[in-house]
């Protein structure tokens, strides 16, 4: 089968909440708005989230979800808060991980998460 052209799916984020946004990018991402769906192959699918920065975030959410990482060592876990991410890193890897979150875990993520942009 030739190599199909990249098709781009624009989402705007403008006043929608992050899980609408997240998982509408991630079934994209998937492919499944995709006619020739196929659940073992990365879709030629583009996914481009604009406005982020207008995401309607409520400031009780912000403070309370809660990032972690493990870095293996006695004592190595690190907590981050959304508030705090989105000052450190920006929105857009607020967004970025909740997406990732949606993906499934296999050797297809990342590489379906290379098709992901997100603008601020």
């Amino acid at each position: 089968m030739a190599a199909m052209k990249a098709v781009t799916h624009t989402i705007n984020a403008t006043n929608r909440t992050l899980g609408r946004v997240a998982s509408e990018a991630a079934h994209a991402l998937m492919g499944k708005r995709s006619v020739s769906f196929a659940k073992n192959e990365v879709a030629a699918i583009k996914v481009v989230i604009e406005n982020a920065s207008k995401l309607h975030l409520p400031a009780r959410r912000a403070a309370g979800k809660i990032y972690k990482s493990y870095s293996g060592y006695p004592g190595g876990l690190y907590e981050t808060s959304m508030k705090e991410m989105i000052v450190k890193k920006g929105i857009e890897e607020v967004v970025r991980r909740t997406v990732d979150g949606m993906i499934p875990r296999n050797k297809l993520r990342a590489p379906r998460m290379k098709n992901l942009t997100i603008y601020a």
